[in-house]
Protein backbone atom coordinates (compact mmCIF):
# COMPACT_ATOMS: atom_id res chain seq x y z
CA UNK A 1 0.00 0.00 0.00
CA UNK A 2 0.99 3.53 -0.62
CA UNK A 3 0.87 5.02 2.53
CA UNK A 4 1.87 8.91 2.68
CA UNK A 5 1.94 9.23 5.94
CA UNK A 6 4.03 6.50 6.46
CA UNK A 7 5.97 7.80 3.96
CA UNK A 8 6.52 11.54 5.34
CA UNK A 9 7.90 10.14 8.10
CA UNK A 10 11.02 8.70 6.23
CA UNK A 11 11.99 12.35 5.35
CA UNK A 12 13.39 14.50 8.44
CA UNK A 13 13.08 17.79 6.73
CA UNK A 14 9.65 17.69 6.45
CA UNK A 15 9.44 18.21 10.29
CA UNK A 16 11.28 22.01 10.35
CA UNK A 17 9.20 25.26 10.41
CA UNK A 18 9.79 27.69 7.47
CA UNK A 19 9.04 31.39 8.57
CA UNK A 20 7.33 29.67 11.95
CA UNK A 21 4.98 27.81 9.54
CA UNK A 22 4.88 23.77 8.66
CA UNK A 23 6.82 23.68 5.88
CA UNK A 24 5.41 22.21 2.04
CA UNK A 25 8.05 21.05 -0.07
CA UNK A 26 6.41 21.79 -3.62
CA UNK A 27 9.88 22.61 -5.54
CA UNK A 28 10.43 18.96 -6.43
CA UNK A 29 11.18 19.04 -10.18
CA UNK A 30 14.39 21.02 -9.06
CA UNK A 31 15.42 18.53 -6.82
CA UNK A 32 13.63 16.15 -4.43
CA UNK A 33 13.95 15.84 -0.19
CA UNK A 34 15.98 12.98 1.03
CA UNK A 35 14.38 9.52 3.06
CA UNK A 36 16.52 8.50 6.34
CA UNK A 37 17.43 5.48 4.44
CA UNK A 38 19.35 7.36 2.12
CA UNK A 39 20.62 9.72 4.66
CA UNK A 40 22.21 6.36 6.82
CA UNK A 41 23.66 4.81 3.65
CA UNK A 42 26.09 7.48 3.39
CA UNK A 43 26.36 7.89 7.38
CA UNK A 44 27.33 4.12 7.14
CA UNK A 45 29.23 4.41 4.07
CA UNK A 46 31.92 7.18 5.73
CA UNK A 47 31.82 5.39 8.79
CA UNK A 48 32.12 1.88 8.18
CA UNK A 49 34.01 1.49 4.97
CA UNK A 50 34.71 4.72 3.13
CA UNK A 51 37.96 3.99 1.10
CA UNK A 52 38.60 4.09 -2.92
CA UNK A 53 37.08 2.14 -5.33
CA UNK A 54 39.27 -0.80 -8.00
CA UNK A 55 42.21 0.67 -6.75
CA UNK A 56 43.25 -1.65 -3.72
CA UNK A 57 43.43 -5.64 -1.90
CA UNK A 58 42.46 -4.49 1.52
CA UNK A 59 38.89 -4.94 3.33
CA UNK A 60 37.88 -1.46 3.25
CA UNK A 61 38.57 -1.00 -0.74
CA UNK A 62 36.99 -4.10 -1.34
CA UNK A 63 33.63 -3.64 0.53
CA UNK A 64 33.81 -0.15 -0.87
CA UNK A 65 34.17 -1.52 -4.43
CA UNK A 66 31.02 -4.26 -4.28
CA UNK A 67 28.99 -1.62 -3.22
CA UNK A 68 29.30 0.35 -5.56
CA UNK A 69 29.32 -1.90 -8.46
CA UNK A 70 26.31 -3.16 -6.64
CA UNK A 71 24.82 0.59 -7.11
CA UNK A 72 25.20 0.44 -10.98
CA UNK A 73 23.69 -3.17 -10.58
CA UNK A 74 20.55 -1.56 -8.80
CA UNK A 75 20.14 0.91 -11.12
CA UNK A 76 20.37 -1.15 -14.30
CA UNK A 77 17.57 -3.56 -12.85
CA UNK A 78 15.59 -0.07 -12.06
CA UNK A 79 15.50 1.08 -15.82
CA UNK A 80 15.90 -2.19 -17.15
CA UNK A 81 19.02 -1.96 -18.85
CA UNK A 82 20.36 -5.19 -20.54
CA UNK A 83 23.59 -4.84 -18.39
CA UNK A 84 24.85 -3.25 -15.18
CA UNK A 85 28.11 -2.07 -17.51
CA UNK A 86 25.67 -0.08 -19.18
CA UNK A 87 25.30 2.35 -16.87
CA UNK A 88 27.41 4.90 -15.87
CA UNK A 89 27.71 7.44 -12.90
CA UNK A 90 28.36 10.76 -13.55
CA UNK A 91 27.84 13.69 -11.53
CA UNK A 92 24.09 14.83 -12.89
CA UNK A 93 22.29 14.74 -15.91
CA UNK A 94 23.69 18.00 -17.46
CA UNK A 95 27.36 16.13 -16.97
CA UNK A 96 25.50 12.72 -18.98
CA UNK A 97 24.45 14.82 -21.94
CA UNK A 98 27.84 17.13 -22.34
CA UNK A 99 29.70 13.95 -22.13
CA UNK A 100 27.66 12.59 -25.08
CA UNK A 101 27.87 15.96 -27.15
CA UNK A 102 31.71 16.04 -26.92
CA UNK A 103 32.03 12.41 -27.14
CA UNK A 104 29.84 11.84 -30.60
CA UNK A 105 30.53 14.97 -31.75
CA UNK A 106 34.37 13.56 -32.62
CA UNK A 107 32.91 10.38 -34.25
CA UNK A 108 29.47 11.07 -35.63
CA UNK A 109 29.29 14.25 -36.55
CA UNK A 110 30.52 16.92 -39.56
CA UNK A 111 30.03 20.36 -41.14
CA UNK A 112 26.79 19.73 -42.75
CA UNK A 113 25.33 17.14 -40.71
CA UNK A 114 22.13 18.29 -38.47
CA UNK A 115 21.52 17.59 -34.80
CA UNK A 116 18.13 17.32 -34.29
CA UNK A 117 16.11 18.52 -30.62
CA UNK A 118 13.03 20.19 -29.29
CA UNK A 119 11.84 23.48 -28.15
CA UNK A 120 10.84 22.71 -24.94
CA UNK A 121 14.28 20.96 -23.96
CA UNK A 122 15.94 22.17 -20.49
CA UNK A 123 19.31 24.19 -21.12
CA UNK A 124 21.19 21.04 -20.53
CA UNK A 125 20.09 19.31 -23.55
CA UNK A 126 19.94 22.77 -25.61
CA UNK A 127 23.06 24.34 -25.02
CA UNK A 128 25.98 21.56 -25.66
CA UNK A 129 24.32 20.82 -29.27
CA UNK A 130 24.29 24.82 -29.43
CA UNK A 131 27.37 25.76 -28.48
CA UNK A 132 29.58 22.63 -30.69
CA UNK A 133 27.05 23.66 -33.85
CA UNK A 134 28.99 27.02 -33.84
CA UNK A 135 32.08 25.67 -33.26
CA UNK A 136 31.78 22.82 -36.13
CA UNK A 137 29.54 24.14 -38.51
CA UNK A 138 26.77 21.44 -38.05
CA UNK A 139 23.00 22.58 -38.30
CA UNK A 140 20.88 22.49 -35.26
CA UNK A 141 17.15 22.12 -35.78
CA UNK A 142 14.20 22.04 -33.12
CA UNK A 143 10.75 20.00 -33.19
CA UNK A 144 8.38 23.00 -32.82
CA UNK A 145 5.68 22.62 -29.62
CA UNK A 146 1.68 22.73 -30.66
CA UNK A 147 -0.61 25.58 -28.75
CA UNK A 148 -1.40 23.19 -25.99
CA UNK A 149 2.40 21.93 -25.03
CA UNK A 150 2.85 18.88 -26.43
CA UNK A 151 5.71 17.86 -29.29
CA UNK A 152 4.30 18.38 -32.70
CA UNK A 153 5.21 15.43 -34.37
CA UNK A 154 4.57 16.64 -37.72
CA UNK A 155 7.63 18.84 -37.11
CA UNK A 156 9.04 15.87 -35.85
CA UNK A 157 8.95 13.92 -39.58
CA UNK A 158 9.74 17.09 -42.00
CA UNK A 159 12.72 18.05 -39.95
CA UNK A 160 14.71 14.47 -40.05
CA UNK A 161 16.36 14.20 -43.26
CA UNK A 162 19.46 11.70 -44.25
CA UNK A 163 22.05 14.66 -42.75
CA UNK A 164 20.16 14.20 -38.87
CA UNK A 165 22.73 12.42 -37.63
CA UNK A 166 21.05 12.69 -34.24
CA UNK A 167 18.16 13.21 -32.15
CA UNK A 168 18.09 14.55 -28.29
CA UNK A 169 14.83 14.71 -26.42
CA UNK A 170 13.95 15.33 -23.40
CA UNK A 171 11.35 12.28 -22.32
CA UNK A 172 9.24 14.92 -19.91
CA UNK A 173 9.23 18.62 -19.44
CA UNK A 174 10.42 19.94 -16.60
CA UNK A 175 8.12 23.61 -17.54
CA UNK A 176 5.13 22.06 -19.58
CA UNK A 177 5.31 18.61 -17.74
CA UNK A 178 4.30 16.98 -20.68
CA UNK A 179 5.29 13.47 -21.46
CA UNK A 180 6.57 12.69 -24.72
CA UNK A 181 5.89 9.79 -26.89
CA UNK A 182 9.50 8.52 -26.39
CA UNK A 183 8.85 4.65 -27.79
CA UNK A 184 6.86 6.10 -31.31
CA UNK A 185 9.40 8.48 -31.57
CA UNK A 186 12.63 6.45 -31.37
CA UNK A 187 11.22 4.19 -33.76
CA UNK A 188 10.73 7.03 -36.21
CA UNK A 189 14.35 8.13 -35.29
CA UNK A 190 16.10 5.16 -35.82
CA UNK A 191 13.94 4.50 -39.06
CA UNK A 192 15.97 7.68 -40.37
CA UNK A 193 19.18 5.45 -38.62
CA UNK A 194 19.84 8.13 -36.48
CA UNK A 195 20.99 7.99 -32.98
CA UNK A 196 18.22 8.81 -30.05
CA UNK A 197 18.83 10.47 -27.13
CA UNK A 198 16.53 10.65 -24.01
CA UNK A 199 16.68 13.46 -21.04
CA UNK A 200 14.99 11.44 -18.52
CA UNK A 201 15.59 13.96 -15.39
CA UNK A 202 11.98 14.23 -14.74
CA UNK A 203 10.93 10.87 -16.13
CA UNK A 204 12.86 8.25 -14.25
CA UNK A 205 11.76 9.55 -11.23
CA UNK A 206 8.30 9.61 -11.64
CA UNK A 207 7.13 6.77 -13.42
CA UNK A 208 8.40 3.36 -14.82
CA UNK A 209 11.29 3.66 -17.48
CA UNK A 210 12.10 0.71 -19.20
CA UNK A 211 15.23 1.52 -21.57
CA UNK A 212 14.30 -1.69 -23.72
CA UNK A 213 11.41 -1.04 -24.63
CA UNK A 214 11.82 2.69 -25.19
CA UNK A 215 14.98 1.45 -27.48
CA UNK A 216 16.90 4.24 -27.19
CA UNK A 217 20.37 4.41 -27.90
CA UNK A 218 21.34 6.66 -24.55
CA UNK A 219 19.37 8.00 -21.87
CA UNK A 220 20.37 10.22 -18.69
CA UNK A 221 18.94 11.52 -15.24
CA UNK A 222 20.07 12.54 -12.29
CA UNK A 223 20.17 11.05 -9.08
CA UNK A 224 18.87 14.12 -6.73
CA UNK A 225 15.39 14.36 -8.62
CA UNK A 226 14.56 10.85 -7.32
CA UNK A 227 15.89 11.02 -3.09
CA UNK A 228 19.36 10.82 -3.80
CA UNK A 229 21.92 13.16 -2.98
CA UNK A 230 23.34 15.67 -5.12
CA UNK A 231 26.13 14.97 -7.45
CA UNK A 232 25.70 12.08 -8.49
CA UNK A 233 23.85 11.21 -11.93
CA UNK A 234 23.19 8.26 -14.77
CA UNK A 235 23.99 7.94 -18.53
CA UNK A 236 22.99 5.01 -19.80
CA UNK A 237 24.22 3.72 -22.99
CA UNK A 238 23.96 0.72 -24.70
CA UNK A 239 26.72 -1.29 -24.47
CA UNK A 240 27.96 -1.75 -28.14
CA UNK A 241 27.54 2.28 -28.43
CA UNK A 242 29.40 3.01 -25.45
CA UNK A 243 32.09 0.16 -26.52
CA UNK A 244 32.70 2.63 -29.60
CA UNK A 245 32.82 5.70 -27.50
CA UNK A 246 35.36 7.93 -27.14
CA UNK A 247 35.67 9.03 -23.70
CA UNK A 248 35.20 12.37 -22.46
CA UNK A 249 37.62 12.50 -19.16
CA UNK A 250 40.76 10.93 -19.19
CA UNK A 251 43.06 10.22 -16.44
CA UNK A 252 42.95 7.42 -13.35
CA UNK A 253 40.60 4.48 -13.41
CA UNK A 254 39.71 5.23 -16.48
CA UNK A 255 42.19 3.12 -18.11
CA UNK A 256 43.67 -0.08 -18.87
CA UNK A 257 47.68 0.10 -19.47
CA UNK A 258 49.99 3.35 -20.12
CA UNK A 259 53.37 3.75 -21.51
CA UNK A 260 54.46 6.85 -22.49
CA UNK A 261 53.61 6.14 -25.98
CA UNK A 262 50.50 5.26 -25.91
CA UNK A 263 47.50 4.03 -23.82
CA UNK A 264 44.45 1.61 -23.52
CA UNK A 265 41.79 2.34 -22.22
CA UNK A 266 39.33 0.36 -19.64
CA UNK A 267 35.90 -1.42 -19.82
CA UNK A 268 32.26 0.14 -19.47
CA UNK A 269 31.75 1.85 -17.48
CA UNK A 270 34.98 2.33 -15.61
CA UNK A 271 36.32 4.01 -19.71
CA UNK A 272 33.73 6.84 -18.77
CA UNK A 273 34.19 7.67 -14.81
CA UNK A 274 37.91 9.35 -14.84
CA UNK A 275 39.62 9.80 -11.08
CA UNK A 276 38.02 9.37 -8.53
CA UNK A 277 34.32 8.62 -8.21
CA UNK A 278 31.73 9.84 -5.88
CA UNK A 279 31.93 6.79 -4.49
CA UNK A 280 29.05 7.77 -1.48
CA UNK A 281 26.64 9.21 -3.38
CA UNK A 282 26.57 6.61 -6.17
CA UNK A 283 25.69 3.96 -2.90
CA UNK A 284 23.05 6.07 -1.70
CA UNK A 285 21.70 6.73 -5.31
CA UNK A 286 21.39 2.75 -4.94
CA UNK A 287 19.26 3.25 -1.87
CA UNK A 288 17.27 5.67 -3.26
CA UNK A 289 16.36 2.86 -5.95
CA UNK A 290 15.53 0.58 -3.42
CA UNK A 291 13.37 2.83 -1.35
CA UNK A 292 11.71 3.85 -4.92
CA UNK A 293 11.31 0.09 -6.10
CA UNK A 294 9.83 -0.76 -3.07
CA UNK A 295 7.23 1.93 -3.38
CA UNK A 296 6.71 1.11 -6.96
CA UNK A 297 6.62 3.21 -9.61
CA UNK A 298 3.34 2.29 -10.64
CA UNK A 299 2.16 3.63 -7.36
CA UNK A 300 4.34 6.77 -7.56
CA UNK A 301 3.24 8.08 -10.93
CA UNK A 302 -0.75 7.15 -9.73
CA UNK A 303 -0.14 9.23 -6.57
CA UNK A 304 1.61 11.83 -9.05
CA UNK A 305 -1.15 12.09 -11.43
CA UNK A 306 -4.11 12.19 -8.69
CA UNK A 307 -2.09 15.00 -6.81
CA UNK A 308 -1.63 17.24 -10.25
CA UNK A 309 -5.43 16.57 -11.41
CA UNK A 310 -6.36 17.80 -8.12
CA UNK A 311 -4.43 21.05 -8.33
CA UNK A 312 -5.35 21.64 -11.61
CA UNK A 313 -8.77 21.33 -10.67
CA UNK A 314 -8.77 23.85 -8.15
CA UNK A 315 -5.70 26.21 -10.19
CA UNK A 316 -8.20 26.21 -13.22
CA UNK A 317 -10.74 28.38 -11.47
CA UNK A 318 -8.95 30.84 -10.21
CA UNK A 319 -9.28 34.32 -11.24
CA UNK A 320 -6.16 35.55 -13.61
CA UNK A 321 -4.49 32.63 -14.14
CA UNK A 322 -2.66 30.91 -17.05
CA UNK A 323 -1.83 27.69 -16.98
CA UNK A 324 0.83 25.86 -19.25
CA UNK A 325 1.15 22.31 -21.20
CA UNK A 326 -0.93 19.79 -21.42
CA UNK A 327 -3.91 18.29 -19.30
CA UNK A 328 -2.88 16.43 -16.04
CA UNK A 329 -3.41 13.10 -18.24
CA UNK A 330 -0.63 14.13 -20.50
CA UNK A 331 1.91 15.49 -18.17
CA UNK A 332 4.12 14.93 -15.09
CA UNK A 333 3.43 16.26 -11.38
CA UNK A 334 4.34 19.30 -12.60
CA UNK A 335 2.28 22.72 -13.07
CA UNK A 336 3.77 25.99 -14.19
CA UNK A 337 1.73 29.18 -14.32
CA UNK A 338 1.33 32.62 -14.19
CA UNK A 339 -1.44 34.92 -12.38
CA UNK A 340 -2.27 38.18 -14.45
CA UNK A 341 -0.51 41.37 -12.88
CA UNK A 342 1.80 39.37 -10.44
CA UNK A 343 5.28 38.45 -10.66
CA UNK A 344 6.08 35.14 -10.37
CA UNK A 345 9.46 36.07 -8.28
CA UNK A 346 6.33 37.85 -5.79
CA UNK A 347 4.09 34.63 -5.98
CA UNK A 348 7.23 32.79 -4.79
CA UNK A 349 8.17 35.15 -1.87
CA UNK A 350 4.50 35.07 -0.42
CA UNK A 351 4.26 31.05 -0.45
CA UNK A 352 7.40 31.46 1.06
CA UNK A 353 6.34 33.80 3.93
CA UNK A 354 3.76 30.67 4.29
CA UNK A 355 6.15 28.18 4.92
CA UNK A 356 5.36 26.86 0.88
CA UNK A 357 8.37 26.12 -1.74
CA UNK A 358 7.44 26.31 -4.94
CA UNK A 359 10.03 27.66 -7.73
CA UNK A 360 10.10 30.71 -10.06
CA UNK A 361 11.91 32.00 -13.20
CA UNK A 362 12.63 30.24 -16.62
CA UNK A 363 13.64 27.13 -15.39
CA UNK A 364 16.84 26.81 -17.35
CA UNK A 365 14.36 26.59 -20.52
CA UNK A 366 14.76 30.57 -22.07
CA UNK A 367 14.09 29.42 -25.71
CA UNK A 368 11.08 27.68 -24.20
CA UNK A 369 9.77 30.62 -22.27
CA UNK A 370 10.35 33.07 -25.39
CA UNK A 371 7.53 31.05 -27.57
CA UNK A 372 4.93 30.84 -24.75
CA UNK A 373 6.07 34.71 -24.65
CA UNK A 374 6.34 35.43 -20.96
CA UNK A 375 9.97 35.51 -19.06
CA UNK A 376 8.97 33.34 -16.48
CA UNK A 377 6.57 31.16 -14.23
CA UNK A 378 5.61 30.17 -10.87
CA UNK A 379 6.10 26.34 -10.63
CA UNK A 380 4.56 23.79 -8.62
CA UNK A 381 5.69 20.14 -8.59
CA UNK A 382 5.14 17.41 -6.14
CA UNK A 383 6.12 14.27 -5.01
CA UNK A 384 5.39 11.09 -3.07
CA UNK A 385 5.61 12.85 0.31
CA UNK A 386 2.89 15.73 -0.64
CA UNK A 387 -0.36 15.35 0.79
CA UNK A 388 -3.94 16.96 -0.76
CA UNK A 389 -3.97 18.51 2.15
CA UNK A 390 -0.80 20.25 1.67
CA UNK A 391 -2.26 21.14 -2.03
CA UNK A 392 -5.13 22.97 -0.11
CA UNK A 393 -2.55 24.97 1.88
CA UNK A 394 -0.85 26.40 -1.79
CA UNK A 395 -4.48 27.14 -3.06
CA UNK A 396 -5.64 29.16 -0.04
CA UNK A 397 -2.30 31.53 -0.32
CA UNK A 398 -2.83 31.53 -4.09
CA UNK A 399 -6.01 32.94 -3.48
CA UNK A 400 -4.95 35.25 -0.69
CA UNK A 401 -2.33 36.29 -3.05
CA UNK A 402 -4.91 37.38 -5.84
CA UNK A 403 -6.63 39.44 -3.43
CA UNK A 404 -3.72 40.94 -2.00
CA UNK A 405 -2.99 42.16 -4.99
CA UNK A 406 -6.56 43.56 -6.82
CA UNK A 407 -6.43 45.80 -3.63
CA UNK A 408 -3.31 47.50 -4.36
Amino acid sequence: MFNVKKIRKDFPILKRKVNKKPLIYLDNTATTQKPKQVIQSLVDFYSNYNANVHRGLHTLSEESSEAYEQAHAKVGNFIHAKFSKEIVFTRNTTESLNLLAYSLYRTHLSKGDEVLISQMEHHSNLVPWLYLSKKLGFKLNYIQVTPNGLLDLNSLQNLLTPKTKIVSLTHASNVLGTINPIQEIGKTVHDNNSLFIVDAAQSVPHFPVNVQKLNCDFLAFSGHKMLAPTGIGVLYGKEDLLNDLEPFLLGGDMISEVFFDSVTFNEVPWKFEAGTSNIGDGIALGTAVDYLSKLGMENVQKHEQELTQYAWNQMQDLEGIQLYGPKPKYRTGVISFNLKGIHPHDIASLMDQEGIAIRSGDHCAQPLMRELKISGSARASFYVYNTKQEIDRFIFVLKNTIQMFKKK
